[in-house]
């Protein structure tokens, strides 16, 4: 029999937790929710298919058709939350995204699974259980976009896929949100960086400005960041060592991108850390961003939203330093 609580929508979109062959999903969202009959005992739940993709192949264009889906479904009395079944490679960068330009204090939370359906152990059923728990929780209102698994609660700013095992994603700097412990949500922070409604961002673009991720690496050559430049686009995020550092060789190239009207990011391939600004270089001389804590993929979804703002650098660490 079905809860009489609110709506809660299931919105599919591929991934392991749906892959029943070597190389792509296979299984529908229905079929995922029908796998845990217990789901339809905790909520009234509604299934729908936005995309059928592994995680690498997930676009910008499917992140508009999700974001603008949810937005819809939010709007209406009878929905109480949404869940997104997602591939894990790119989780974190949906889920941030998301995070980004939801317009709406329910809860939204994003679930994958680290092993196949048809795997010994495999954890899609019991992520997808947390996810609607943690959905149809009042607690969970007004704390943005979540991710769940491996029985974890966290806020997309600050998790990161680390390995490939039950546990990968954590969240290095900050830690969980809190856990779910036999079906029951307990959370013990809430995020403090400005996420949905309070977040400045919109989904009125058709597009968002292209922006490149470099990494930098022992003898990594400034020809690079020039070819980025000629292929017109409109930002970069340095993944640089350390502190987000780059080698003296790239500055000059650097700063001229930057007076050529391209917004350069500095984050760190390090997995965890904040980057602090005007430290190893003069940030403000040379019209740099600082990503802050974000990681590199996470600052070019921040950097491709705030271009859709303005281009100014001062004004775009200030969107930086905001969430």
């Amino acid at each position: 029999m079905e809860s009489n609580a609110g709506k809660i929508l299931v919105l599919a979109t591929g991934g392991s937790i749906a892959q029943t062959s070597p190389k792509d999903p296979t299984l529908l969202g229905d079929a995922l929710v029908d796998a845990v009959p217990q789901l339809r005992n905790m909520a009234n739940i509604s299934v729908e298919q936005i995309a059928q993709l592994s995680s690498p192949d997930i676009s910008v264009e499917n992140w508009l058709k999700l974001a603008r889906r949810i937005n819809e479904a939010l709007a209406e009395d009878d929905v109480q939350g949404v869940v997104v079944t997602h591939g894990t490679d790119t989780l974190e960068e949906t889920a941030y995204f998301l995070n980004l330009v939801i317009k709406s204090d329910k809860p939204v939370i994003v679930v994958g699974a680290m092993r196949r359906p048809c795997s010994l152990g495999a954890d899609g059923p019991a992520n997808l259980y947390n996810a609607v728990a943690i959905a149809i929780d009042p607690e969970a209102r007004g704390k943005g976009v979540l991710v769940t698994l491996n029985a974890e609660i966290h806020s997309p700013r600050d998790v990161t896929k680390t390995n490939f095992n039950l546990d990968a994603f954590k969240a290095p700097d900050f830690g969980p949100l809190g856990f779910v412990r036999h079906g029951k949500p307990h959370f013990y922070r809430s995020p403090k960086r400005r996420h949905t409604i309070a977040s400045e961002f919109d989904l009125k673009a058709e597009s968002l400005p292209r922006v490149a991720i470099l990494y930098s690496h022992v003898g990594v050559a400034s020809d690079i960041l020039d070819a980025v430049v000629a292929s017109g686009y409109r930002g970069v995020v340095w993944a640089g060592t350390g502190n987000g550092n780059l080698p003296k060789a790239i500055w000059p190239a650097a700063s001229e991108a930057v007076k050529r009207g391209l917004v350069f990011v500095r984050s760190s391939r390090a997995n965890c850390g904040i980057v602090a600004r005007n430290d190893e270089l003069d940030d403000d001389a040379l019209g740099f961003v600082t990503a802050d804590s974000l990681n590199p993929q996470k600052a070019r979804i921040l950097l491709m939203l705030a271009l859709t703002q303005t281009s100014d650098p001062t004004k775009i660490q200030e969107l930086f330093d905001a969430h």
